[in-house]
């Protein structure tokens, strides 16, 4: 199992984003665009994983292409897979596999968290709502800022 991963976020003109993925092994480069609510999707998943679902799933857009996140959770430990699909409506069948890792449910929400702190950081909240087009998914991350918390203090993290 990997030990950790790291995520970022890049606001890449108007509407437009890059995420890169990586860990010890494989890295990746995403594109994103504000025609969905991605950062939000990401975040939201991420926090039902923390709360204990096994199963859950975000994408994001890149007009045509799209990217999908697959997350199934066993313990604490998060398998994660990532497609890239032709068409954002295709079935995951279609999808080709660009990444994938088995991180502890801990590890990746830290990394998800760090990620965006760091966009907030780097542009701040209306700096980004001028750049994304919508707002600082502010409420999604405290969310699982929060989920994270407790999630570490009931583990002894």
């Amino acid at each position: 199992m990997n030990t950790g991963m790291r995520v970022s976020w890049t606001l890449n003109g108007h509407g437009w984003a890059n995420c890169v993925v990586e860990d010890q092994q494989a890295k990746v480069e995403l594109t994103a665009s504000h025609i969905t609510n991605a950062p939000e999707e990401f975040l939201t998943a991420v926090a039902r994983l923390v709360s204990g679902e096994t199963d859950t799933r975000a994408q994001f857009e890149a007009e045509p292409t799209a990217f999908r996140w697959i997350f199934h959770r066993q313990g604490n430990d998060v398998w994660i897979r990532l497609l890239e699909l032709r068409r954002g409506s295709d079935h995951d069948s279609k999808g080709a596999e660009i990444w994938s890792s088995r991180l502890h449910v801990e590890a990746l929400a830290r990394a998800v968290i760090r990620c965006f702190d760091e966009v907030a950081w780097i542009y701040d909240e209306s700096g980004y709502r001028g750049t994304w087009g919508e707002r600082f998914p502010r409420s999604e991350l405290e969310a699982l800022r929060c989920l994270w918390n407790a999630h570490r203090r009931e583990d002894g993290t």
